[in-house]
C-alpha cells in the first residue's frame, strides 16, 4: 500500500467517522475511498465494515445510560440482528466481484435515496414503556433490515431508525441508542464472516480505523459548527457520484 493511499484512507476515515456521528452516511465515504485506492468491491465492503465498528462502539457508549435501562428487553432484537447479518454476509461471500460490482450502483442509489429521505423517516416520539424493547414483529422486521446491513451497510442506520420507530416505544434518543447497539451486533457478525472468508484488506483497514475513531470523537465538535443539511448534501453527492462511477465503469 502506497503512503498516499494510507493518507487518503486515514482522512476518509476521519471524515466518515465525523459524518456518521453527526448525520450518518459515513459508509459511503469509506467504501468510496477504498475503491478509489484500488480495493475490489467485495473486499472494500468488508473492510469498510471493519473500519466502521469502532464508531458504532463509541456511539453506543455515548448512550450508555439508555442502554442499561433496556438491554434485557433488546436481547431478542440482538439475536434477530445477528441472524440477519449472518445471512447477509454469507450472501455477499457467495458472489464474485463482477457480480457484486454490477449490483453496487443500484445498491448505492437505493442507499442514497434512503439516506436523502432520512429526515422524513425520522420516527415520531412515542410514549416510553420503561425498559421494554423488542417484540416478535419487531424482531422479524429487524432480521430483514439486518440482512441488508450484513450484505451492504450503507444506509443501514437510517433504515433501522425508520423500522425501529414503527415497532418500539420511546423517544428518538432511545431509538438511536438501540440502533447503535444493534449496529455493533450486525457489524461484529458480518466481520467474523468476512474475516473467515479472507476478504478483509487489513493494511487498508489499519490505515482507516484510527481516522474513524478520531472522526467519531470529533463529530461532536463538528455538529456544533456545521449545519446538518450541508453534511447530508455532501454525503448524497458522494453516493450519487459513486453510483455514476460504477455505472460508467461497468
Amino acid at each position: 500500500m502506497l503512503l498516499l493511499d494510507a493518507i487518503t484512507l486515514f482522512l476518509a476515515g476521519v471524515l466518515s467517522g465525523a459524518v456518521n456521528a453527526v448525520a450518518g452516511g459515513g459508509t459511503f465515504l469509506a467504501f468510496g475511498a477504498l475503491t478509489l485506492v484500488g480495493v475490489a468491491p467485495i473486499t472494500a465492503n468488508a473492510t469498510s465494515s471493519v473500519a466502521q465498528l469502532p464508531g458504532y462502539v463509541t456511539s453506543t457508549l455515548a448512550y450508555w445510560s439508555d442502554i442499561t435501562r433496556m438491554w434485557r428487553g433488546a436481547l431478542l432484537l440482538c439475536l434477530a440482528s445477528a441472524a440477519g447479518a449472518l445471512a447477509g454476509a454469507l450472501i455477499l461471500l457467495s458472489l464474485d466481484n463482477p457480480s457484486f460490482r454490477a449490483m453496487v450502483p443500484w445498491l448505492l442509489i437505493a442507499a442514497t435515496v434512503l439516506f436523502a429521505a432520512g429526515p422524513r423517516l425520522k420516527p415520531k416520539p412515542r410514549p416510553d414503556a420503561g425498559a421494554h424493547a423488542g417484540s416478535r414483529i419487531g424482531a422479524l422486521i429487524q432480521f430483514t433490515a439486518s440482512i441488508y446491513g450484513g450484505f451492504f451497510g450503507a444506509g443501514m442506520g437510517v433504515m433501522m431508525l425508520a423500522t425501529l420507530g414503527l415497532t418500539e416505544n420511546g423517544d428518538y434518543h432511545k431509538l438511536n441508542a438501540l440502533k447503535n447497539m444493534l449496529s455493533i451486533v450486525i457489524a461484529a457478525v458480518a466481520i467474523i464472516v468476512f474475516v473467515s472468508g479472507g476478504v478483509v484488506a487489513w493494511p487498508q483497514a489499519a490505515a482507516m480505523v484510527p481516522g474513524v475513531a478520531l472522526g467519531g470523537y470529533g463529530g461532536v465538535w463538528l455538529a456544533r459548527r456545521v449545519p446538518q443539511p450541508i453534511l447530508r448534501g455532501f454525503v448524497i453527492a458522494v453516493g450519487l457520484l459513486l453510483a455514476f462511477y460504477y455505472f460508467v465503469r461497468g
